[in-house]
């Protein structure tokens, strides 16, 4: 049995049923964190937190252990790595997923002033093996443990075998990375298709595109296909800009009218994405939606507006539409991907 570590550094992934709330320093000077208990009930974790798990690997992926630290407070990963090592026990291998790209040994996070060498970490805590993942590689390393009941399908389309998949996920920022069928399995393959400029498809998009360029410059998809996305959008209709999850749950409940609207209007450049994305992989595979707004906004709204908007791709229109999208509902992907991972090294 091998004892496996690993990393996600935003809390998109975390286990919501998992999570207690956050403990404050006590008189031994330990950093806040919460412990990951299977079972446990707690809270959600704060976007942009960054949880660390310890796992074994048999048959199948299982999360025993874990905490979750708030990032703000620490001005190096080696802190909060430090403070949780002293609790575990020998780690054979680790897996860090992280939001930016790396070569598997170095990393530089794209929001945090975090370096990461793999190297350093090996002969620092004395782990066996080290490996650093992108964080939607790491997701796409976790589909083949979803459940079927984490599967919500929005476009059932017409699926091939060992053709190339997508996945990619609006959270703090938005993720992609694609999947190649090659010499019997999927090879996994990161990239920042987040950063991508954005590209209006409508007369309103195209006015929301003009409103962020005279605040920001150059927009990228992440500038509006994210949680501070979705805030840049109630902004912009002219309301106030608040807080993701606020204007989520203000269109779920049905009775804010420019919340709905700013989640149909996210949800159409969503769409228009990810029919981008699909058509450039090819991805008669699959596209999958992960992170956490996908979690928890997509089975309990009208996805219409996204799929009219993955479907509106004129002459490939017919293409597209042999395209399955799927929703997983699981929080746990990016962790149960790094952990398998991990288990491979």
């Amino acid at each position: 049995m091998t004892s496996c570590f690993t990393v996600a550094t935003t809390a998109d992934d975390v286990n919501a049923s998992a999570v207690r709330r956050a403990r404050r320093a006590g008189a031994d000077g330990r950093l806040p964190r919460a412990r990951v208990e299977p079972g446990l009930p707690g809270r959600r974790a704060q976007g942009g937190d960054t949880a660390l798990v310890l796992g074994e690997w048999h048959r199948w992926c299982g999360i025993t252990a874990g905490v979750l630290f708030a990032h703000y407070q620490l001005d190096a990963f080696d802190d909060l790595l430090a403070d949780f090592i002293p609790d575990q026990p020998a780690i054979a291998a680790a897996c860090f997923g992280v939001a930016g790209p790396t070569d598997g040994r170095q990393t530089k996070l794209t929001y945090l002033p975090w370096q990461l060498s793999a190297g350093a970490l090996e002969d620092r805590f004395g782990i066996g093996r080290v490996a650093l993942l992108n964080d939607f590689a790491a997701a796409a390393h976790g589909l083949p443990l979803v459940e079927k009941r984490d599967i919500l399908t929005l476009h059932p389309g017409r699926p091939i075998a060992q053709a190339p998949r997508v996945i990619l996920g609006a959270g703090t920022g938005l993720g992609v990375a694609g999947l190649v069928w090659q010499d019997g399995s999927y090879r996994i393959i990161p990239g920042e298709g987040g950063h991508f400029g954005f590209s209006p498809q409508t007369p309103e998009q195209g006015e929301l595109w003009r409103w962020l360029l005279a605040r920001h410059g150059r927009v990228t998809v992440e500038d509006i296909v994210s949680g501070p996305g979705l805030a840049r959008i109630h902004a912009f209709l002219g309301g106030s800009e608040q807080a993701p999850e606020t204007i989520g749950q203000a269109a779920l409940d049905g009775n804010d009218p420019l919340a709905s609207e700013t989640l149909r209007l996210w949800l159409e450049c969503y769409g228009a994405f990810a029919g981008d994305l699909a058509m450039h992989w090819l991805a008669c595979g699959g596209i999958y939606l992960a992170g956490g707004l996908a979690a928890k906004l997509l089975p309990h709204v009208d996805t219409q507006p996204f799929t009219a908007a993955f479907l509106a791709k004129r002459e490939h229109r017919e293409l597209v539409a042999t395209m399955p999208v799927h929703a997983l509902t699981s929080e746990d992907l990016g962790l149960l991907g790094t952990l398998a991972h991990a288990a491979s090294l």
